[in-house]
């Protein structure tokens, strides 16, 4: 167990890390590619600095907010601070959103009158963007798949990539064809990109943040796993519901035969192994009964605490 734990506290302490230098490499590349997309008057070149220094905010956010998970529960916060990663998932997100929209806003005015630009210095920046971009993008990857406050931030920087995929392909298009609404379009559609990724993260914390049932998650098989372990008779007022992208939760009333306290103890440990097995569920509240609710509902109505009936 001290060994787990401090192979934990390890790679925390590595993707803060990871987060803080993504950062500072991030701010020391906005002034230089906004620099040059002034200078080429380049649209995409421009959105790009916009979206990184939005990725640095991005960044800080998530840095603080994975600092602040390491805070173990206490009296005020018994769930801990996992929700604060959540929080910042949902202001990322957002903020991807607001940038895809200015994106669109000022493509438009481009695609009406669009300026000269300097083709030549929008591909080498843009290889130079791509470089940087797919480096932080993989400093910030390492663990993102089961953490959203990270893979927000991945997005952010993912999107990136495909940005300088974009500036590359406008300087090209615009030095073999000379048609400069390549500029804007190749904008819209890196917005099109930010604003679906924006979508996606958006869509699951909403989810996380109501509490609902996590993805892949089936509940009638749930309660047939639940009444196929022995000593179960029945199984009512279930909740799953998930802290974080990776913490999932569940309660639920079970139903058993007028028992010791002793075997009761062996059914929930049972229960307590399948959800840890078949559903990545390793914090299970289990209330033992020996009578049944009434009515005897699976998915209780919390609002009307009259149907309850608490048994000692």
């Amino acid at each position: 167990m001290a060994h787990s734990h401090s192979d934990h506290h390890q790679h925390h302490a590595s993707t803060g890390f990871r987060l803080v230098l993504a950062m500072a490499l991030t701010i020391a590349f906005v002034g230089f590619e906004a620099a040059a997309g002034w200078y080429a008057n380049s649209l995409a070149l421009l959105t790009d600095a916009a979206h990184n220094l939005t990725d640095a905010l991005a960044l800080g956010l998530s840095w603080y907010a994975h600092k602040l998970a390491s805070r173990p529960s206490n009296a005020a916060k018994t769930f801990g601070y996992h929700r604060a990663g959540i929080l910042v998932a949902l202001l990322n997100s957002t903020t991807l959103a607001l940038i895809a929209f200015g994106i669109f806003h000022e493509a438009w005015g481009r695609f009406v009158d669009p300026p000269e630009v300097a083709s030549d210095l929008l591909m080498s920046v843009g290889v130079a963007a791509l470089v940087f971009n797919l480096l932080t993008a993989w400093l910030v990857s390492h663990g993102s798949e089961h953490d959203l406050n990270l893979h927000s931030a991945f997005m952010h920087l993912l999107g990136d990539v495909f940005s300088s995929f974009g500036a590359i392909a406008a300087g090209i298009g615009i030095w073999l064809t000379g048609k400069l609404w390549l500029d804007p379009a190749v904008s819209v559609l890196i917005g099109l990109l930010i604003l679906w990724n924006a979508g996606a993260i958006l869509r699951e914390t909403i989810t996380i943040l109501l509490e609902s049932t996590p993805d892949g998650i089936d509940m009638s098989r749930m309660v047939r796993d639940f009444l196929q372990v022995e000593g179960v008779l029945g199984v009512h007022d279930l909740h799953v519901w998930s802290i974080s992208r990776s913490l999932k939760m569940l309660s639920a009333h079970v139903l058993v035969n007028d028992i010791p306290i002793s075997q009761a103890n062996q059914i929930q440990r049972r229960i307590r192994v399948i959800m840890c097995e078949q559903y990545g569920i390793n914090h299970c509240t289990l209330q033992m009964e020996c009578e049944g609710c009434e009515p005897d509902e699976l998915y209780c109505d919390m609002g009307n605490h009259s149907h309850h009936h608490h048994h000692d």
